[in-house]
């Protein structure tokens, strides 16, 4: 067996489906179906379960696909040093990015890292914070941008966050649009128009509301900003979005209005599985996205807006 043959297995594993990691392998969907039936024959176990839409592991799948990974990462890592620097500037890196990326630090890094690594290629999948958690985990994304902290905060690692306060967003003949601070229980006979439940910003929102003692009434729920724009601006509800939003809003149209403490933060960080290879290109975006950002050693030194910390596992 080789370990091209266990890179098969963890794609197919990661992809759920022969076709698909056929072609991220650049092989033929019968001979990665041929060396998966080997690799079952060796160890004599069924891998995956197998249906016309999906494969799922096995329990014997489960167990293999750990330590596969294990052997795999130490022959890439030894490999990695043989190699040295030659490939440090080219690649492929899977990035997860939720719909809110485009109004933060973040989004403007794209741009100037493609110029500087021309051979690397960044592919961008936009999802809300808790699919690209997931995916993440699955092995599907390389690294994400996802709300901190995240679920299970000992299977990631994380740089660079951003945190930014939400401000209430109303119409301007809205009655509480003359306010200079908003209490949350103020808000308990208003309709929210709210983050769809793939966003961590869902779940803040709500349990914050619940803590001043009242359930919000969502109307709707969207993972589109600017239809949650457009809704508040027609005056069909209200809605909560982060003070960097809300600084590019026509005035004329919308309202934006502090809330009073304890306030809710979106709060981002770059994330990637703890304790997984990262290949060079990935190790190349990690350190561009710290030098870029620039990173302090005191969380305190910095603005209530934006704020960096030095990588860490979070626990």
């Amino acid at each position: 067996m080789e370990i091209r043959h266990l890179e098969y297995f963890i794609e197919v594993a990661r992809q759920k489906s022969f076709s698909k990691a056929a072609s991220e392998m650049y092989i033929s969907q019968p001979s990665i179906s041929k060396i998966i039936k080997e690799i079952e024959s060796h160890f004599g176990v069924a891998l995956f379960y197998r249906n016309t839409k999906y494969v799922e592991l096995t329990d014997a799948g489960q167990i293999i696909l750990e330590q596969a990974e294990k052997i795999v990462s130490s022959f890439q890592n030894i490999t990695a040093h043989l190699e040295g620097g030659s490939k440090l500037k080219s690649g492929k890196i899977r990035i997860g990015i939720p719909p809110i990326t485009g109004l933060t630090t973040f989004s403007h890094l794209f741009g100037p890292f493609k110029i500087e690594y021309p051979n690397i290629d960044i592919q961008l999948f936009e999802f809300g914070s808790k699919k690209i958690e997931l995916a993440i985990l699955d092995g599907i994304l390389d690294v994400g941008i996802i709300s901190i902290p995240p679920k299970d905060t000992e299977l990631y690692e994380i740089i660079c966050g951003i945190q930014d306060p939400l401000r209430l967003v109303v119409h301007p003949k809205h009655p509480l649009a003359q306010c200079k601070v908003i209490d949350y229980d103020r808000l308990i006979d208003e309709s929210f128009v709210l983050y769809s439940s793939d966003f961590s910003l869902n779940d803040l929102i709500i349990n914050r509301c619940m803590q001043a003692g009242f359930h919000p009434k969502v109307i709707f729920e969207t993972m589109q900003l600017e239809l949650m724009i457009q809704l508040v601006a027609d005056n069909f509800g209200i809605a909560l979005m982060p003070n960097k939003i809300c600084q590019a809003l026509d005035s004329k149209l919308l309202i934006s209005l502090p809330m009073a403490n304890p306030q809710i933060y979106l709060q981002l960080g770059m994330a990637w599985k703890k304790d997984r290879y990262l290949s060079h290109a990935t190790t190349e975006w990690l350190e561009f996205v710290k030098n870029k950002m620039g990173f302090v050693d005191n969380v305190n030194d910095v603005t209530q807006h934006e704020w960096f910390w030095n990588k860490a596992t979070l626990s």
